[in-house]
């Protein structure tokens, strides 16, 4: 896993999962806590992310709340929006540009 940027953007590459957990969680706190505003989270060069890796993001997200800011996801790809949406988690995170189609279940 990679993840490079600022307080206001990061892009994260790779496998977000149990290796990477304790890497990411310290650099996306560091980056919601030297920033204000949004804090954009590029996933589009994800690879695949696990239930901790999840996790890493929902911290990331209850921290960014506590301090008066949003995590916005960019770029999720196809097969972890259809996670989000099976663990309806997209109705929680700020997922910018929605989801596509695909991905939300049929009515």
């Amino acid at each position: 896993m990679h993840i490079r940027g600022d307080h206001t953007e990061l892009v994260v590459g790779g496998r977000l999962d149990v290796r990477s957990a304790a890497d990411a969680r310290t650099v996306l706190h560091s980056a919601v806590d030297d920033g204000s505003g949004d804090l954009v989270l590029d996933l589009t060069g994800l690879d695949s992310w696990d239930a901790t890796g999840l996790g890493v993001i929902m911290g990331a997200h209850r921290r960014a709340g506590r301090c008066g800011r949003r995590l916005v996801l960019r770029g999720v790809p196809p097969q972890m929006q259809r996670l989000l949406v099976a663990t309806r988690l997209h109705r929680i995170l700020a997922i910018e540009g929605g989801l596509a189609a695909e991905s939300l279940p049929r009515v």
